[in-house]
């Protein structure tokens, strides 16, 4: 059975860094499609 680390989770885990990290990949593709889809958007405006 896998040892039970409590609600603290394992020690060797720096779980403030993963937090940052996650936010960052989640802002970073948020606007990355923000960014696409307005892209796509001028470029149906101005091309059709």
């Amino acid at each position: 059975m896998a040892d039970d680390h409590g609600a603290a989770g394992h020690p060797a885990m720096d779980y403030a860094e993963h937090d940052r990290t996650y936010e960052l990949f989640i802002g970073m593709a948020k606007w990355g499609t923000i960014i696409s889809v307005a892209i796509m958007i001028l470029m149906a405006v101005t091309l059709l």
